[in-house]
């Protein structure tokens, strides 16, 4: 009879530690994963405010030099673009945050010859307005690769946990699935080339 006490207690030690374990493990990953989430959410936060300061810029820029027509447009073309496309938190695979980048890389292609548009305005140059809708903007571009750091960061954290022993047996099982990261746009690697005439 003492054994039959002895292996139900060493039963149940080893229930409560396995539960404990399990619980613990599931835990952890939800709240890093929430982590992922709300990183993901910061990231569209400050991609909206780039995307809500665009129309007050591009009217700025439509008082001083509205035959750049093609340029505005194409700012406002770009902008669309750039909201239409959203990702739910739960389906960050590479695929669909790539397409995110895309969509964000358009907009910023077009703000960069917006830019190059301004240059040749000094009166816009030297417009109140611009300057501060400028450094509006320039501070929302520090802000999103701030952010964007700061969701690889989170990323990376929630995919080496779950990737890790024996807590991949665990993810399989409950079903977290790794994040994607956002990655450098194609040629970011080359050094832009500068050449004065």
């Amino acid at each position: 009879m003492k054994k039959i006490w002895i292996v139900v207690a060493i039963i149940a030690v080893l229930g409560i530690f396995l539960y404990s374990s399990i619980k613990g493990t599931y835990n952890s990953m939800v709240t890093k994963d929430e982590t992922v989430s709300a990183s993901w959410a910061q990231v569209e936060n400050v991609y909206q405010r780039r995307a809500d300061l665009i129309p007050n810029l591009v009217n700025t820029v439509k008082g001083y030099a509205s035959h750049e027509k093609e340029t505005l447009e194409g700012v406002i073309e770009a902008r669309s673009k750039a909201t239409s496309v959203n990702i739910n938190p739960e389906n960050l695979n590479p695929q669909a945050l790539q397409q995110f980048q895309e969509a964000q890389s358009g907009l910023s292609s077009a703000l960069s010859r917006l830019m190059v548009v301004v240059e040749r305005y000094p009166d816009l140059k030297a417009n109140q307005s611009f300057l501060d809708l400028q450094a509006q903007l320039e501070g929302t571009e520090n802000r999103i690769a701030v952010e964007r750091r700061k969701f690889n960061e989170s990323a990376r954290d929630f995919n080496t946990y779950i990737r890790t022993f024996p807590k991949n047996i665990y993810a399989n099982i409950f079903g977290f699935e790794k994040k994607a990261y956002f990655e450098a746009e194609k040629g970011a690697e080359k050094a832009p080339e500068v050449i004065f005439n």
